[in-house]
């Protein structure tokens, strides 16, 4: 009897204490343990998240390379700790974005070459710039995107285009010789960054638009607006967005890159727009200009009809991405490899004899388009360069896997970002001997395209999504390269801020961080 009493007893405290016992340390508790497990996941909580119960070798937790300066750097340390099967496919997470990225040929060529990688990611910066609509991020099942594929092809990056163009590289090539030489009188320096940026961009304004400028670009309004709204557009697009990866800040724009692009957009939407109209108004007069700048690919465009006939918006977008894909890599590819000549005077030497006797020593012409074919010499220069900075390490954009898919036997979720890291690949000992040398003369000893062909050295993408305008960038690379060696004796800038500093800055491309200022002597005629 006193045994059941106080068995009761006990029972009506328990019934007390438990309406003050919360349920909130052990759910926390269990929250707390899930985050963690996510968080300690082979690729980090996006795939553990995922449908992928075994997912490719990879870090746990958020990796935030993406947002460094050497990004492909860190990328590259991460899949070689990851072992042989990381650097094949390795598995991380962004946030809430899931990703995979290959440092090997073989597995890069399974992501290229697949359809099922057709798309790309499209970034908030890229939708908000109009590019969505352009080339460079319109889905490649999209009739609207083989429309414009087929078109670029006829009438701006075909081989009888890119040949018919040196009418227009030849004398811009020329003018920059003559923007070098002024540097040189009024400075006793070259800020070569600002010329190369210069050329290429008149460059493409001549064979897209149909625009001339013959001076300098910031001298005039209309220029410095381009050049203003072509920086801006850089700067957004290479910008690491957090917004891309964790939905809920998209709202928030923290960063404020919807704001910058809502602004941009408005100018390029007039400044285009105003080209568009001009070249309309051109064509309805009948007037046919007499000049070798007639017939670009805005008259291209306004030419569609039917079908295949193109809003205003998206020949806006069209053409705003022409300027930025047509600019960005020649100048960029051109600082690189003007440091290396800079840095390397034994390998300019010899680009030099070999111009000679091609060219012939003197002034007495400029070297012209078609004598590049007979300078393999300095062709391999530009590869030796492709390969030690490629402009885009990470082949710039990435590929979206549009369905479930292999890759290297390991299953890669529809929804899944691909990224292939084409600096590891051509920075790889077991693919590459002495990576870390410049030496053009591996180019000779084994001849390696870099058209896309061969994944060792890809710089231009492969497949479906090859960068379009591969041809057009490697003509005027080399022609320019030979013009700027022809003319000149490159050495480091004088005084204590003077050499070459080779560190690297991943914004929309691989960039100098420090942009190239030299000296350029008129070569001792002999």
């Amino acid at each position: 009897m006193v045994l059941s009493m106080t068995s009761g007893h006990e029972d009506s405290l328990l019934l007390l204490l438990l309406p003050t016992t919360s349920p909130l340390p052990p759910l926390v508790a269990a929250l707390f343990l899930a985050a963690v497990l996510l968080w300690l996941s082979p690729g980090g909580p996006a795939w553990a998240l995922s449908r992928c119960r075994r997912p490719p070798p990879g870090p746990p937790g958020v990796v935030t390379a993406l947002s460094s300066p050497v990004a492909h750097r860190t990328l590259a340390v991460l899949s070689r700790a990851a072992g042989d099967s990381g650097a094949a496919l390795m598995s991380f997470s962004v946030g809430l974005t899931r990703l995979v990225m290959s440092s090997q040929p073989g597995t890069a060529r399974e992501i290229l070459a697949s359809p099922a990688f057709g798309d790309r990611p499209v970034k908030d910066a890229a939708r908000h710039l109009l590019f969505h609509r352009a080339m460079g991020f319109a889905p490649s099942g999209d009739a609207h995107w083989r429309g414009l594929r087929r078109l670029a092809a006829q009438h701006l990056f075909g081989p009888r285009r890119v040949a018919g163009a040196a009418r227009h590289r030849e004398p811009i090539g020329e003018a920059m010789l003559s923007d070098v030489a002024a540097a040189m009188a009024r400075h006793g320096e070259v800020p070569l960054k600002r010329v190369l940026h210069a050329a290429s961009l008149r460059h493409i304004m001549a064979t897209v638009f149909g625009k001339r400028y013959d001076n300098d670009l910031g001298s005039s309004q209309e220029g410095a607006l381009l050049e203003e709204m072509v920086t801006e557009g850089y700067d957004l697009l290479g910008t690491f967005n957090w917004a891309d990866h964790l939905p809920l800040l998209k709202w928030l724009d923290l960063q404020g890159v919807r704001r910058r692009c809502h602004r941009l957009v408005q100018k390029v939407e007039v400044f285009v727009g105003k080209i568009i109209q001009e070249h309309r108004e051109r064509r309805a007069s009948g007037v046919v200009l007499a000049d070798e700048f007639t017939g670009d690919f805005v008259d291209v465009l306004l030419g569609l009809e039917g079908e295949d006939k193109m809003s205003d918006s998206d020949m806006i977008a069209v053409l705003w991405e022409m300027i930025f894909r047509g600019t960005d890599t020649v100048a960029i590819l051109m600082e690189w490899v003007m440091a290396r000549m800079v840095l390397h005077p034994d390998i300019q030497a010899k680009a030099q004899a070999e111009l000679d006797a091609v060219v012939g020593p003197g002034a007495g012409r400029v070297v012209a388009d078609a004598d590049v074919a007979r300078l393999p010499y300095i062709q391999c220069i530009v590869k030796e360069t492709l390969r030690m900075h490629p402009p885009g390490p990470l082949l710039s954009w990435a590929r979206l896997a549009i369905h479930d898919v292999h890759v290297g036997g390991h299953l890669v979720p529809a929804g899944t970002t691909a990224m292939v890291n084409m600096w590891a690949i051509a920075h790889d000992p077991a693919i590459w001997a002495q990576p870390e040398a410049f030496r053009p003369e591996r180019f000779q000893e084994e001849d390696v395209s870099v058209l896309g062909s061969d994944l060792r050295l890809a710089p231009f993408g492969a497949g479906r999504r090859v960068c379009p305008g591969k041809m057009l960038a490697l003509a005027t690379t080399h022609l320019w390269i030979a013009q700027l060696l022809h003319q000149f004796e490159w050495a480091p800038a004088a005084g204590a801020g003077g050499g070459v500093d080779l560190s690297e800055r991943l914004n929309m491309s691989l960039e100098m961080a420090t942009p190239l200022v030299c000296k350029a002597v008129p070569r001792v005629q002999v």
